[in-house]
C-alpha cells in the first residue's frame, strides 16, 4: 500500500519568512514532534542536492533515514527524497501566498513502505496524518509567535 498523506495550514506571517524558517534543517527539532536530530551532511546552503541525516521515532520505531534534496526554489518549494531505510519516501513543503500577506504551507509524505512498515502502513496514514497536523500546528503557533 503506498501513502500519501497531504496536510496543508494557513501561517500568518509572510511566504518568505515561513519558507526560510521551515526549510532550515537547524529548525526541524522544534516544529517536527518526532524529529530527534539533524545533521546537514553537505557543505553550503540547503539546495539541490543538500543531504541531510535525520533520527527519529514513529510507532514506537527509531528511525534513522537520510533526504536528499532534490528540487529547491527558495521562497516557494523544496522536495527531498531518502531512497534507504524502511521507507523510502519523498516529503514536499510548499509555499504560497494568501491574500491577507499571510502563507498557505503544504506539506506532503508519500512513499513505498518495504520491509515491516509494508504490513503496518494501513496504521501509517492516519498516524502521519496526525503527526503532520501536530506539526504544523506547532510550527504556525512558533512563526506567529515573533512578529
Amino acid at each position: 500500500m503506498s501513502v500519501d498523506v497531504v496536510t496543508t495550514i494557513e501561517i500568518g506571517r509572510p511566504r518568505g519568512l515561513v519558507a526560510e524558517y521551515t526549510m532550515d534543517p537547524a529548525n526541524a527539532t522544534a516544529w517536527y514532534e518526532n524529529i530527534e536530530s539533524v545533521v546537514v551532511q553537505t557543505a553550503g546552503p540547503v539546495g539541490v542536492g543538500s543531504q541531510m541525516a535525520f533520527e527519529a521515532r514513529f510507532l514506537g520505531r527509531s528511525l534513522a533515514y537520510t533526504y536528499t534534496v532534490t528540487e529547491f526554489e527558495p521562497g516557494r518549494r523544496l522536495v527531498m527524497r531518502t531512497a534507504d531505510g524502511p521507507f523510502p519516501m519523498e516529503t514536499v513543503y510548499r509555499f504560497e501566498d494568501t491574500a491577507n500577506g499571510g502563507t498557505m504551507m503544504t506539506l506532503r509524505n508519500r512513499g513505498e513502505p518495504a520491509g515491516f512498515s509494508r504490513f503496518v502502513s494501513p496504521l501509517m496514514v492516519p498516524a502521519m496524518r496526525r503527526a503532520n497536523r501536530q506539526d504544523l500546528k506547532k510550527l504556525k503557533q512558533i512563526l506567529e509567535a515573533h512578529p
